[in-house]
């Protein structure tokens, strides 16, 4: 089974440089758990079916690698997959690129968990399978 990538394009505003004339560091992060968050929902798991199911995701890490800067205007293509499944946590990778230069890549760690205990929980087979095409 391959991953189901999602894509998605921005543009860097004025609000995403910082004192240094580029992209802060945070923005990043941002810009990728966004991308997460949309991912999900194109699949069909928008908050109001996690409320239903009685489970989320929490993160657990997040690890980026800046390679080169983005400054105001740049058009950047964000992509996201599940790179790993496990049984309570999985890992998701993100490239952000600036045409075809590769400026930054991140690994985060989400563990599934039960809405009202937050304590960790399985992940239902019929979740795992909406991220992989067949």
């Amino acid at each position: 089974m391959r991953p189901q990538i999602y894509e998605e394009k921005i543009i860097v505003k004025k609000s995403d440089i910082d004192f240094n004339g580029h992209v802060n560091n945070l923005k990043y992060l941002e810009w990728m758990v966004n991308a997460a968050i949309k991912h999900s929902e194109s699949l069909g798991f928008n908050p109001d079916v996690y409320k239903k199911i009685g489970s989320t995701w929490f993160v657990k890490s997040h690890h980026i690698e800046y390679k080169y800067p983005a400054f105001l205007g740049d058009e950047l293509l964000i992509k996201t997959w599940i790179d790993e499944v496990g049984k309570i946590t999985s890992k998701r990778k993100y490239e952000i690129y600036k045409e075809a230069k590769l400026l930054a890549f991140g690994e985060t760690e989400w563990i599934f968990v039960d809405i009202k205990t937050h304590r960790p929980k399985k992940i239902p087979k019929e979740i795992i399978e909406k991220y992989y095409i067949k």
